[in-house]
């Protein structure tokens, strides 16, 4: 009974995810924490992070100890003949080394690092904007398409009164059986066009759940929301637009860190003409067993000291200093102070043609909003005339002055009207949701 009711609960569980209704921010959120791409790039900035960490350590000195141990066995030559020289060595050593001069390498080195982790962060938030972007409109087009279902199923509406009223006035012979066909055909057009744009919804809910990258696609849907047909207008000039994305947009500002990392990274390569000076310091101490019995002049044995007393005995200190000065390499480093002042000017060209998109973007987005506005108005116009003209072919034909095949044609005239009005709104509510995108403002409905 038990398992009965874990059962039940899990289907209920079930059902009620199943009837969640997501909203634009909630897709945007969840789209942006869990796409594999965006983790993908959060583990590359956690390298450079890794990156940073080691190249601060680089100020601290690196100390190593050591210990080694050897036998040896067998005869030593002397004179003209030879001693046995059985031995045990034992050998101790804890040495550290600071580095002193560099002209500045690793402060170099770590601010280039700091600048790719900026960058790195940069990409991350880049990646985030194209995903959000790629919803939104994805979300528009669901509400478009969901706003072609309702004009779609008014069309089946009107047009099975249409085929309720030729059927009575059919039975009753006051019209052919051609009228109750046309109907009954313009009927089950209707419902076919229904079905297509039911379909296109499943088809836009589909498009975002992939988006989101989502385990199963059935019983997903988003909220219904309400856009108002008096369109906003635009709150910024493209000029204003393009200045306020210059300044903020993640992909800008990443190929300005990395042009700061190219500069700084030539600064680093350079040090390689300049000489190294490294501190070093030390201590050790040995251990010596001969294994082989030694004997004084009076033939007594001489005992070795011990281990302790040894270590004691033969305890040793060094300090020093190293300087590398280069003097000739093939003329390696220059040819790569040359790559590197290379990569400053392809990182410059690449901040030219992140600029070149934004402002692409931005244009087209404009152009888009101005035709689809414009579109809109047109659309708006053409729909009041087909509604009027609809209204006067159902008139007519209930006075018998035309045909069913005049209504039908009306009936389509005036939902291809309101599917072109439906169609310029979203339209321009995304191209204005892209400027203000690119304003800073947040992506909202």
């Amino acid at each position: 009974m038990k398992k009965v009711w874990i059962i039940v609960f899990g289907l209920s569980c079930l059902g009620l995810n199943a009837q969640k209704k997501w909203s634009l921010r909630e897709c945007v959120d969840y789209a942006v924490e869990h796409n594999l791409q965006v983790i993908q790039n959060q583990y590359s900035k956690q390298v450079q992070d890794s990156n940073l960490k080691m190249a601060k350590k680089e100020y601290l000195p690196s100390v190593s100890a050591g210990m080694s141990n050897s036998v040896g066995f067998g005869q030593l030559p002397l004179g003209t003949g030879s001693i046995r020289n059985d031995r045990f060595n034992n050998s101790a050593n804890l040495g550290a080394d600071v580095l002193l001069y560099n002209n500045g390498r690793l402060e170099k080195n770590i601010r280039k690092i700091q600048f790719d982790v900026e960058a790195s962060q940069y990409d991350i938030e880049t990646i985030k904007n194209d995903i959000s972007l790629q919803i939104a409109q994805q979300y528009l087009t669901v509400l478009l398409n969901k706003e072609i279902v309702k004009i779609s199923q008014s069309a089946v509406d009107n047009a099975q009164k249409q085929y309720d009223r030729a059927k009575i006035t059919t039975q009753v012979g006051t019209t052919a059986q051609t009228i109750l066909a046309e109907a009954e055909a313009a009927l089950a057009r209707e419902k076919q066009n229904l079905k297509t744009a039911e379909i296109n919804v499943g088809r836009a809910l589909f498009a975002i759940v992939q988006l989101l990258q989502l385990p199963e696609y059935k019983g997903f849907d988003v909220e219904d929301v309400t856009v108002s047909d008096t369109l906003p207008s635009q709150l910024k000039s493209v000029d204003d637009v393009l200045t306020t994305a210059y300044e903020t947009q993640p992909q800008i500002k990443a190929a300005e860190s990395r042009i700061r990392s190219a500069e700084a990274q030539t600064e680093v390569t350079k040090t390689g003409f300049w000489p190294t000076l490294t501190a070093n310091a030390g201590i050790s101490s040995f251990y010596n067993n001969m294994l082989s019995k030694n004997y004084d002049q009076l033939g007594n044995p001489v005992n070795d000291p011990t281990f302790f007393q040894q270590y004691k005995d033969n305890f040793g200190q060094n300090i020093g200093l190293s300087l590398n000065v280069p003097i000739f390499n093939k003329g390696i480093t220059r040819l790569q102070v040359e790559q590197s002042v290379i990569n400053q000017s392809i990182a410059k060209n690449t901040l030219e043609q992140q600029k070149q998109a934004v402002r692409q973007n931005v244009q087209k987005a404009q152009f888009d909003a101005d035709a689809n506005y414009e579109t809109f108005l047109a659309a708006v116009e053409t729909e009041k005339s087909t509604k009027l003209a609809l209204e006067f072919a159902d008139k007519s034909y209930a006075a018998g002055r035309s045909t069913i095949y005049d209504v039908n044609v009306a009936r389509n005239n005036y939902a291809n009207a309101q599917g072109s009005v439906a169609q310029a709104k979203y339209n321009y509510l995304f191209s204005l949701k892209l400027l203000n995108f690119y304003s800073g403002i947040p992506l909202t409905l």
